[in-house]
């Protein structure tokens, strides 16, 4: 399977200490480990933090052939901390190298010479709408290549009718439930009630969403496929930090069901992903298959 990641690469500043990270190289780190071909397309800096990226990438085993170094913009940052109910919460000062990228004809070539399966992005990166206009173009360019939208909402980053586009574009969608939960209250008709059931209907039909996949935290994943419902449990495991591990799922779930693995196989595998990345510190830590497996209950 090859897949192009489209979005941010940034640095997650921590009060002690900053690590690599962004949701799109987070996927990317994921999905290398998995033996997929991922290319990740985003940019950095011509600084220090951009440098020290691109180091660390290669140290991940990823490709920078598609991360471009931007001359006059800082590589972007996200200061980490704690919310309410133990997530993490973010400050993105924008704009940063990462919104200046640039799809040019080399990539555009490259994209036709190789063949594309998926294309992943996120929210983030699409409030610019230069970036959003671009995305659009390329999911059109890679056709028939099918897209996998991670919603991820960052609080002051998104907004109602961006996402609505994005989803358009889209296959498959990933979000958590209070994100779910949040999309259905800003959409519903006058009496309508929220479940789970009662949102991917409505947006899968609205936007021709083949899945849609809600990460419950500890509690699991719910998923939406073509009118059947699934339900899977997660792990219970001495968490260390969750930054990372709902893009770890999505690695996971996008490796499951691009295989063609029956949905419960997928959905357990994937929860079993994240979990273990939360497990470790950082949002891209070494992990094996055998650990994954293990967890999960499930054979290689």
């Amino acid at each position: 399977m090859r897949v192009w990641s489209i979005g941010e690469v940034l640095w997650d500043v921590f009060p002690d200490q900053e690590r690599l990270g962004g949701a799109t190289l987070n996927f990317c780190a994921n999905m290398e480990r998995l033996g997929e071909s991922v290319t990740l397309i985003s940019a950095v800096g011509r600084d220090r933090r951009g440098l020290m990226a691109l180091e660390q990438m290669r140290s991940l085993g990823l490709s920078t052939s598609g991360v471009q170094e931007i001359e006059d913009m800082p590589t972007g940052i996200a200061t980490v901390s704690t919310g309410s109910k133990g997530e993490p919460a973010y400050v993105i000062p924008r704009p940063a190298a990462f919104d200046r990228l640039s799809i040019d004809t080399k990539l555009l070539a490259d994209a036709k010479a190789t063949g594309i399966d998926w294309l992943y992005f996120g929210t983030l990166l699409h409030t610019q709408p230069e970036m959003e206009y671009q995305t659009t173009e390329l999911s059109r360019h890679l056709q028939p290549a099918r897209v996998f939208y991670d919603v991820n909402l960052r609080d002051g980053l998104w907004n109602l009718a961006l996402v609505q586009r994005l989803s358009l574009l889209a296959s498959v969608l990933k979000l958590n439930e209070d994100e779910a939960r949040t999309l259905f209250d800003l959409t519903r008709m006058a009496g309508e009630t929220f479940s789970l059931e009662a949102f991917c209907e409505v947006w899968a039909s609205a936007y021709s969403l083949d899945v849609i996949c809600v990460t419950l935290g500890p509690a699991g994943c719910f998923v939406y496929d073509r009118g059947e419902v699934y339900q899977s449990p997660g792990y219970a495991v001495i968490v260390c930090d969750t930054v990372g591990s709902g893009d770890a799922f999505a690695a996971g779930f996008l490796h499951g069901y691009a295989l063609g693995w029956p949905m419960e196989r997928t959905m357990t595998f994937a929860n079993a992903l994240g979990a273990v990345v939360a497990s470790h510190a950082g949002a891209t830590p070494s992990w094996t298959m055998n650990e994954v497996f293990a967890l999960a209950g499930i054979g290689s």
